[in-house]
């Protein structure tokens, strides 16, 4: 999703890169490819990989859809990202801080997520707190 929201343009070229960044380092060739309606993914799509099944449905891309709406709310409020640097340093943080707080409530018994609670914002002061000035 990086890749994606960093690109100036997202015509062919770019979606030829983006699906070879995708494909490097995996042993093993997919057998379906899911996409939005974007015109450029099929073309890319039919000449790197021309056996490979494509579907551009919009209800089978929604799991991808749904799970980037607070990135894209964010990049609205900072007018795009200028660059991958400053993408990274905010995509970074949701992940680690969704894991720690985020438990699983209806999964726990209540003393446990009482404990996990209490250990993750004793993790959030610690990790926040400022140093004193000398």
């Amino acid at each position: 999703m990086l890749d994606i929201l960093v690109q100036q343009r997202r015509e062919q070229r770019a979606a030829k890169r983006f699906f070879g960044k995708l494909l490097t380092g995996r042993h093993y060739a997919p057998r379906l490819l899911v996409t939005d309606h974007l015109g450029s993914y099929g073309a890319a799509r039919r000449e790197l990989l021309p056996c490979l099944g494509h579907y551009q449905d919009r209800r089978l891309n929604n799991r991808a859809e749904v799970s980037h709406p607070p990135t894209r709310q964010r990049e609205r409020q900072m007018r795009r990202f200028k660059s991958p640097c400053q993408a990274q340093r905010v995509l970074a943080v949701p992940g680690p801080l969704t894991n720690l707080f985020r438990l699983g409530r209806h999964l726990l018994p209540a003393r446990h997520y009482r404990t996990l609670r209490r250990q993750a914002f004793a993790t959030w002061r610690a990790v926040t707190e400022l140093p004193l000035a000398a």
